[in-house]
């Protein structure tokens, strides 16, 4: 079952009794009467595959299961904003957002387009506000509205979170561990965390969504990564977002095989050949000019901005270019002799790898362990 086909009603329900302990105080908390509440209760159970609360004359006590589940579902509904959205609205507008047409996104929720197009309408009139207006064939969500999206994505990231610990306590180990992955970390670090997490969670899925730092912070910011692993920002993050250091890893001076600077360099023949480098604003662009500029002179020509390891070996095994990467970017191509290392790149040049999470995010057991997971490898990689 997907986290958002549940009656949030049900869910509200729960999350009542849990706070209050009895159904009658529950009913009236979360306006229901008292049979709706102990249906809902019933559905939701069944839906789960586990009772969350043993029922005797003096009221309903929460099981293991609804004692991990309720910090899930406060948080969600919170986020949700009321009790009165329906699963098939949330459904909906989570896809409009994310397609950007009622078209396609009706296409993605598979429904037809004018159930999706009633269904967002009639959240707005729940939640009070205009959610989207149309911009010629696509979809502009208003600023409510985005920030809608966003709380919405976060509560069904909760609510997945929540049926993973459930089908825990099943002892079913069979959850989800979605990483952010920025390019230093897939060389060789996150390729190691993955083989020994998996030796030990063989069922546990694992999805890597690759992506330079800004293409992944928003995904993280909605829940739609855990995780973020690559080179830590200096400036500020926000609130919202923290940053856990790992290690740290000084970038050195590439060539192809056989460029003439393998013979020996100075700053001046630094600056006379042309550079290929991540854009302005990265870390490693940041590490370069720094480098530079404590060489002396002018800045070397950059005509290739790329943030490709892929692409940028193509390119300086075909031309006379020079990049600054990590040597683990590297590492087939410099024991093939492909390219050669001339750094390493003079001066205090490094940058910290790390990881980087929501700011309230809570992980689940397996989240926790990959995390685990993660320091382990990096203590036998700077080992």
């Amino acid at each position: 079952m997907q986290p958002d086909q549940f009656n949030i009603r049900h869910l509200s329900a729960a999350a009542a009794v849990v706070a209050h302990g009895s159904v009658s105080l529950a009913a009236r908390a979360v306006n229901l009467t008292q049979p709706a509440v102990t249906q809902g209760i019933a559905k939701l159970e069944a839906q789960l595959g586990l009772p969350l609360f043993e029922r005797h004359p003096g009221g309903m006590t929460p099981t293991a299961a609804a004692a991990r589940l309720a910090p899930r579902l406060e948080a969600a509904l919170r986020l949700i904003g009321s009790n009165r959205a329906t699963a098939a609205q949330i459904r909906a507008f989570v896809a409009l957002a994310r397609a950007g047409s009622y078209a396609a996104a009706a296409g993605e929720a598979g429904v037809t387009e004018p159930s999706l197009h009633r269904a967002v309408g009639d959240l707005g009139l729940v939640m009070g506000y205009r959610l989207a207006e149309r911009r010629g064939r696509g979809v502009t969500l208003t600023s409510a509205g985005a920030a809608l999206a966003r709380r919405l994505r976060l509560a069904l990231a909760e609510l997945r979170s929540g049926m993973e610990e459930i089908e825990a306590l099943k002892g079913q180990e069979s959850g989800r561990v979605v990483v952010g992955a920025m390019p230093l970390s897939r060389a060789r670090l996150l390729p190691r965390v993955i083989s020994r997490f998996r030796r030990e969670f063989p069922h546990v899925h694992i999805s890597v969504h690759e992506g330079s730092h800004a293409e992944l912070v928003g995904p993280l910011r909605d829940g739609e990564v855990d995780m973020m692993i690559g080179a830590l920002r200096d400036a500020p993050m926000g609130q919202d977002l923290v940053q856990k250091p790992l290690f740290e890893d000084r970038p050195t001076i590439m060539a192809r095989a056989g460029h003439p600077l393998a013979r020996g360099w100075d700053a001046d023949a630094l600056r006379h050949y042309p550079w290929i480098l991540p854009p302005e604003g990265t870390p490693l662009r940041h590490l370069w000019r720094r480098m530079v500029e404590a060489l002396g002179g002018g800045l070397p020509a950059v005509p290739i901005e790329c943030g490709s390891v892929m692409t940028i070996r193509e390119l300086l095994v075909n031309g006379d270019y020079l990049t600054m990467l990590s040597l683990d970017q590297l590492a087939l191509e410099l024991s093939a002799g492909m390219v050669i290392d001339i750094g390493p790149a003079p001066g205090a040049i490094s940058r910290t790898i790390g990881l980087t999470t929501r700011a309230d995010w809570r992980p689940t057991r397996l989240q926790q362990c990959f995390m685990d997971v993660i320091e382990r490898e990096t203590g036998v990689i700077s080992s």
